[in-house]
């Protein structure tokens, strides 16, 4: 499979993060990919980031967000789906690009949803447009949750 290299930007498109992944399966406006948690655990509270976790992650050029498949770096049990609330991320064959609105969801296995960052996202200065669709992709998200849509159909 290809590699492919990710980068994260703040809302404001200055890069915040870059790591590298591998091109599972592509379409015409997604791309599917392996990666593995690259920094120091972190302990958020509603969950723990290992080094090592393995993500598999979606990003689409259509859509207000991205998703996380989250799985433990020791026994690669599920731990849950991160997802990001961003603009449309732009999808090139070795690159994706996307700028973080900092509103994201954390969604146990058990489907229990957590959104996070909200006075962040509050904070940030854009216009009414980006807000609405910012927002819209959270209860999209809600709504693939509820429905057991993939990749939340492993939820029991």
């Amino acid at each position: 499979m290809t590699a492919i290299t990710v980068i994260k930007n703040d809302h404001a498109g200055r890069e915040t993060w870059r790591y590298q992944g591998r091109v599972l399966a592509r379409g015409a406006t997604w791309v599917k990919l392996e990666a593995f948690f690259n920094r120091p655990d972190v302990a958020a509270g509603y969950h723990t980031f290992r080094r090592g976790d393995r993500f598999v992650e979606w990003f689409f050029s259509d859509r207000w967000y991205n998703i996380f498949q989250m799985y433990d770096a020791g026994d690669d049990h599920l731990k849950g789906w991160y997802c990001n609330v961003t603009r449309p991320a732009r999808l090139g064959e070795r690159e994706i690009v996307a700028d973080d609105l900092a509103l994201d969801l954390f969604i146990a296995p058990g489907g229990a949803i957590t959104v996070l960052d909200e006075d962040e996202f509050a904070a940030l200065p854009l216009d009414e447009a980006t807000r609405r669709a910012a927002r819209e992709a959270v209860e999209t998200l809600r709504g693939m949750v509820a429905g057991r849509r993939p990749p939340f159909d492993a939820i029991p």
